[in-house]
This record gives C-alpha cells, sequence and structure tokens, in this order.
C-alpha cells in the first residue's frame, strides 16, 4: 500500500532530525562549527517536514491532529522542535537544538512502530473541547519535559570536559533544566490531570477510573512534584538534578506507550 503524503514528510523529518543528531555528535567530538551549522540545517529541515506532514494529515482527516498515539508523538515532537527553534533564533546558540535532537529521535523512533493510518469517523469523545485542550497541554508540557531530559543529558557529558567559549556554563544548563521543568508542570498539571478528568467525565461518565493512561500520567504527576520539592530544598541540584530529568522523561516513555501494553479505556488511541 502506497504511504500517503503525510507519511512520507514524516520519514523525510525523521531522517532530517536523525542526521541533526548525528552531526551534533561529531561536533561535539571535533568541535567544528561548520559542522554544528550542519546539524541546525539538517534540524531546521526535519522540522519543516515534520510540520508539513502534520498539516497534510490534517488535510486528509478534516481535523486536528490529536487523535492517536502516532499523532500525539508527532505534536510533541513539533513542539519540543519549536522550543528549540525559537531559542536559537534569539539566542544565535545551537546548544538548545543539539539538547532536543536526542529526545525528538527517541519520540519520532516510537512513533515510527505506531498506526499511521488516518481515520476521519472518530468516536464523539475525540471531538470535544475538553479533548483538544486536553491534549494541546499535555503535549506542550512534555515537550517541555523534553528539553529538561536533553539539557540533562547535555550537562552530565560536559561537566568534567573543556567547554568552548560560545558553550554555556554549567549553571546556565541546569536553569535550562530548571526552568523548563517549572515552565512545564502547571501545564501537565491542568492538562494533563484537570482537563483529562473532565475530559473522562464527558467522555465514560467517571473523573477517575484507574485506566492505565490516567495512572501513568498521575505517576508522570507525582514524580516531577517530588523533583521540584527536592529541587526547592536544595536536595537535587547540578548532577543530580540532571539526572533525575532523565529519569522523570524515561518515566513519560512509559507511560505514553503504556496503554499498548495494559490496555484501558486509552486503548483505542
Amino acid at each position: 500500500m502506497k504511504p500517503t503524503i503525510d507519511v512520507v514528510f514524516f520519514w523525510i523529518s525523521f531522517w532530517g532530525y536523525l542526521v541533526s543528531f548525528l552531526l551534533f555528535a561529531f561536533h561535539f567530538a571535533m568541535k567544528k562549527k561548520l559542522v554544528a551549522a550542519g546539524g541546525i540545517f539538517a534540524f531546521v529541515v526535519g522540522f519543516i517536514f515534520l510540520t508539513a506532514g502534520i498539516a497534510a494529515r490534517v488535510v486528509l482527516s478534516s481535523r486536528p491532529t490529536f487523535a492517536t498515539m502516532y499523532e500525539f508523538a508527532l505534536i510533541v515532537s513539533w513542539i519540543t522542535s519549536l522550543i528549540a527553534i525559537v531559542a536559537y533564533a534569539k539566542t544565535k546558540s545551537y546548544i538548545y537544538s543539539l539538547m532536543t535532537s536526542p529526545m525528538v529521535v527517541v519520540i519520532m523512533v516510537i512513533a515510527s512502530f505506531l498506526p499511521k493510518n488516518i481515520s476521519q469517523h472518530l468516536l464523539p469523545t475525540l471531538r470535544g473541547y475538553w479533548f483538544y485542550i486536553h491534549v494541546t497541554l499535555a503535549a506542550i508540557s512534555e515537550g517541555a519535559f523534553l528539553l529538561s531530559a536533553g539539557a540533562g543529558i547535555y550537562y552530565l557529558i560536559v561537566r568534567k570536559k573543556d567547554r568552548l567559549e560560545d558553550e554555556p556554563s554549567l549553571e546556565r544548563i541546569e536553569e535550562v533544566i530548571s526552568r523548563s521543568i517549572r515552565f512545564g508542570y502547571p501545564l501537565f498539571t491542568i492538562g494533563a490531570l484537570f482537563a483529562g478528568a473532565i475530559w473522562a467525565q464527558t467522555a465514560w461518565g467517571s473523573f477517575w477510573s484507574w485506566d492505565p493512561k490516567e495512572t501513568g500520567s498521575l505517576v508522570v504527576w507525582l514524580y516531577y512534584t517530588l523533583l521540584l520539592h527536592q529541587e526547592f530544598r536544595a536536595r537535587w541540584r547540578r548532577e543530580k538534578l540532571a539526572v533525575m530529568s532523565i529519569v522523570g522523561f524515561i518515566v513519560i516513555v512509559i507511560s505514553f506507550v503504556g496503554n499498548l501494553f495494559f490496555g484501558g479505556l486509552h486503548a483505542y488511541i
């Protein structure tokens, strides 16, 4: 079966992000600015084709692309990339793209294994505005959490290495981790939990059902609540904060793919 144009764009964007990640890795080893410029170019190419793929899917399906796990993965990847590109436009630093490229590649790899078929006849529960609020805020918050995890990886790698003059200090990287989490946390609270509960009441007649996806979201929220509490108490700082931001990303991924294995009310998406 011939893939639809949105899937073709997805694969082009996937290879763009992968090439970007590889070029950034080479730059990190060789310290060549030209290689970093190539990484930024490939990252932007990936973003452009991801944007085109999402737009094409909207046209083909005649609806917002929020209804399936594959579409949610696309939106999270797009938001994470947008954050990096906006940061680059403001700071002229490639570091944000370097931080986010491995995170985006992981999400795109997961998306590559998910069903990509387009359904124009969705259940009524997937067309309500509370559903769109729920998914949009959850995607933005998880995009911020992905940036924090990417910054955490970068922190752990560079903490004992000599950095170039245009590379940020460890304090600046730690600030990126902290601010990303503090930005994403309230959005996740409102979107994934409160808006999700209201949508669940509309869809299934209950605000909370201990569905695997609901439970996973609660675990994510509790984890980042603990992380912020420990940071505020100055117990998780520097290397420990970096490690815990990466653990948070792992928790998010497990929560995201959990209903593929455990079923539940979210199993159809």
